[in-house]
């Protein structure tokens, strides 16, 4: 089964016909929002807004485990995040999507496993590769079938939030390989990879990151790059869903 986690812009999904709402608990505490289980495409897919209903947490605060664990929990076996991030690359610009391939994890604070005081073994996951090959393929046929402007790949750097970077914190993501910033990627692709979820995210480039372009950021036009890009979106994830 598919899950949907919604970042920024995406914290509902009314296109999608609910099928049932699950408050689930976890070993870690509740995750986000209660689980939506919903049809699409005469297929079950649940959706779980990243940043709760309404959009009231922060990146750092966000229970990833909780989330993960959840899903896992009600039977999900793929998982396809939707964020919102900052573009480095010069063919990354805003309004443009990308399906990652990498991660640098730049977080700190944030529990990052599901490995703790436990008396099973110790779960070293390989995170070569921290998103699902074949996930990502899947998407960007779905990104060449909606006929939307984004690149196949990209390197995404994972800062703790929820203030955005300053331009020296730039830099020096560029200087490290990063074509992308934003604050969510990390740990929930590693506890997906511990649980043995297929996970794979959309990205969307809401702007560009801190003293790329040259001006100051402004929330406002983050938020119109954002809203106008929801319906691609949701066009993208429809047609990944009906593969």
């Amino acid at each position: 089964m598919l899950a949907i986690i919604g970042g920024s812009g995406l914290n509902q999904f009314p296109e999608l016909e609910i099928v049932d709402e699950k408050k689930i608990h976890t070993p870690y505490g509740d995750c986000s929002a209660p689980l939506t289980i919903a049809r699409l495409h005469d297929q079950h897919v649940v959706f779980l807004p990243r940043h709760g209903q309404g959009h009231k947490l922060p990146p750092h605060q966000i229970n990833y485990r909780a989330n993960m664990w959840a899903l896992k929990d009600v039977g999900v076996t793929h998982v396809l995040a939707v964020n919102a991030v900052g573009g480095i690359h010069p063919e990354m610009g805003p309004g443009k999507f990308v399906v990652p391939h990498q991660i640098i994890d730049y977080t700190y604070g944030r529990e990052q496993s599901y490995n703790f005081l436990t008396d099973s073994y110790i779960n070293h996951i390989d995170f070569t590769h921290p998103y699902s090959q074949f996930m990502r393929q899947q998407l960007i046929a779905s990104l060449l079938a909606a006929n939307l402007p984004f690149r196949e790949q990209g390197v995404y750097g994972c800062t703790q939030g929820p203030r955005l970077e300053t331009a020296a914190e730039i830099v020096r993501l560029q200087r490290d390989g990063c074509d992308l910033v934003g604050m969510t990627a990390m740990p929930e692709a590693a506890l997906a990879r511990e649980l043995a979820l297929e996970y794979a995210a959309l990205c969307l480039v809401v702007n560009w990151a801190a003293g790329v372009a040259g001006e100051d950021l402004s929330m406002d036009e983050i938020l119109k790059t954002l809203a106008a890009g929801m319906d691609d979106i949701k066009k993208t994830i429809f047609i990944f869903a009906n593969q």
